[in-house]
């Protein structure tokens, strides 16, 4: 994240990640956290300014009810995105190659994240 706050308000506020630590990064002062998803350590977030800079899905979490979680991720205030390419259902939620189901989303420094389900 090129704005450690800016990742809390979206990791912690928007996605509801819980905080397993944080601590600092390069030379910011508590500029890390390592947020836990699913039972354990998913994602570590940093303030970096190379942040957002790649267009590949950095982190994709694996669920059993996209549709609920895509529910739930809008109503606090997460953005899906659309792909022209792809057709996408009044959720954003499109096939995923293979059979199941994919959705995208970006945090506020445009890295790509995404929720996947077999049904």
């Amino acid at each position: 994240m090129s704005d450690i706050q800016q990742a809390v308000a979206f990791y912690e506020g928007k996605l509801g990640l819980p905080v397993l630590r944080s601590g600092p990064s390069a030379t910011i002062a508590d500029g890390s956290r390592v947020y836990g998803s699913g039972g354990g350590p998913a994602l570590n977030v940093y303030q970096s300014v190379t942040a957002g800079k790649t267009p590949a899905t950095l982190a994709t979490w694996y669920v059993d009810d996209i549709d609920q979680i895509v529910d739930e991720l809008v109503s606090s205030g997460v953005e899906f995105i659309r792909y022209d390419q792809l057709e996408h259902d009044a959720r954003g939620i499109t096939a995923r190659a293979g059979g199941g189901r994919i959705a995208w989303f970006q945090d506020p420094d445009g890295n790509t994240f995404a929720l996947e389900a077999d049904a």
